[in-house]
């Protein structure tokens, strides 16, 4: 397993030119705020860090125009910020089955379908997902990743531009999530992942490539995000993408 991408659900002001892009590129990471996909209901767009990526989304109708639909629910309640981390696996099939012994619930791997002029097309896009129930105390939720083939992955990244590695930023090295998480959500955690250090209020998880995910109980919902870069002669700054604070280690 290892970190995939980040879903952050955003207001429009990310999405143009402003403070708030600014502040995302200056440190070093050269953000497209134009570039992404959509339909009529919602708008996407990414910045690219190495081989991670943040998934920026904002709503452009209530009904979300095909998008995900417990995250249209959430950000019509309001909620802004990280909504799903999704973790980059081998094998999906073989990940359900074994949460699934587990007692743990999680939807069956399925493709994403976007639907455009009308639903008369889609585009079915080459990975399939699952996702686990949202947390009790957290707005988030879980979901894994499996690309089609190691073909159709390197074709990709092609596409994964501009990228942050121009700035010589590798991609993302920790994930922090603090935040309301219940005992049932830590019991949830430790299940579903195999390597956790344990601690009164806090899980820490490693991932491959010496990734890190911590979740620490605490009052308020925020995410820190660490990225690794080498020889980065960037000022070290940090900012801010709703909930989530992106800084350079």
């Amino acid at each position: 397993m290892k970190i995939d991408h980040l879903v952050i659900n955003i207001d429009s002001k990310y999405q143009e030119e402003g403070e708030q892009v600014t502040a995302i590129r200056s440190i070093g990471l050269p953000y497209n705020p134009n570039k992404g996909k959509g339909t009529k209901g919602f708008k996407v767009s990414n910045i690219w860090i190495g081989k991670e990526y943040f998934e920026m989304v904002n709503l452009l109708r209530e009904d979300g125009g095909g998008w995900k639909e417990e995250w249209v629910n959430a950000y019509n309640q309001g909620e802004r910020g990280l909504i799903c981390l999704m973790i980059d696996v081998a094998d999906i099939d073989l990940l359900c089955e074994d949460m699934q012994s587990k007692g743990i619930s999680i939807t069956n791997p399925e493709s994403i379908k976007i639907k455009f002029l009308f639903n008369l097309f889609s585009k079915t896009l080459p990975w399939q997902n699952s996702y686990l129930n949202f947390f009790e105390g957290v707005p988030l939720q879980i979901g894994f990743q499996q690309m089609i083939n190691q073909k159709t992955r390197d074709f990709m990244g092609k596409y994964m531009v501009p990228n942050a590695l121009e700035n010589n930023i590798e991609g993302i090295n920790r994930i922090k999530i603090s935040g309301n998480f219940s005992n049932n959500d830590f019991e949830l955690i430790k299940k579903v992942f195999d390597f956790v250090m344990i601690t009164e209020d806090s899980l820490q998880i490693r991932l491959q490539h010496s990734q890190e995910i911590i979740f620490e109980k605490a009052k308020e919902y925020k995410v820190m995000v660490s990225l690794k870069g080498k020889y980065n002669k960037l000022k070290v700054e940090n900012c801010w993408i709703e909930n989530t604070k992106i800084s350079l280690e």
